[in-house]
């Protein structure tokens, strides 16, 4: 997974270029076109969530928005590549870029597959999590 962080723009609903659009749409393209893209969205602004704090039993819902945008996700990338080095590749030529004097960074994160935890799942766990796994997938 490829996280985006959210902006000072993006947390306040302004809305990108229309050559942003144009840009973004290459990009993807490419990834789809490579067959490497499982999914790409935007999130909005944090104002219109929530999030829950979880302090031993006690859950706490505290309603955006939340400081600290260079901590906030903006988005997320989807993708299925045959290494870490080979998504950094692609990443690295993302063609977003955060508004001026305000650094930014993307995150590229592994998903954990039933594979990670091999050792301490029983067979029985392995394969309710094989047949959720088919049952969820289009066909």
């Amino acid at each position: 997974m490829v996280i985006t962080k959210a902006t000072t723009e993006s947390e306040a609903s302004i809305p990108p270029a229309t050559e942003v659009f144009d840009t973004m749409g290459a990009f993807i393209q490419e990834l789809m076109d490579a067959g490497v893209l499982l999914a790409a969205e935007g999130l909005h602004p944090s104002s219109r969530g929530a999030r829950i704090v979880i302090d031993g039993d006690r859950k706490t819902v505290v309603d955006g928005p939340f400081a600290e945008t260079k901590e906030l996700i903006g988005g997320f990338f989807l993708v299925e590549t045959k290494s870490l080095e080979e998504c950094v590749e692609w990443f690295k030529r993302y063609p977003l870029r955060p508004p001026a004097g305000e650094p930014s960074n993307i995150e590229i994160r592994p998903v954990i597959g039933p594979e990670d935890f091999s050792e301490t799942m029983t067979d029985e766990q392995r394969q309710a999590v094989a047949e959720r796994d088919k049952s969820s997938r289009f066909t």
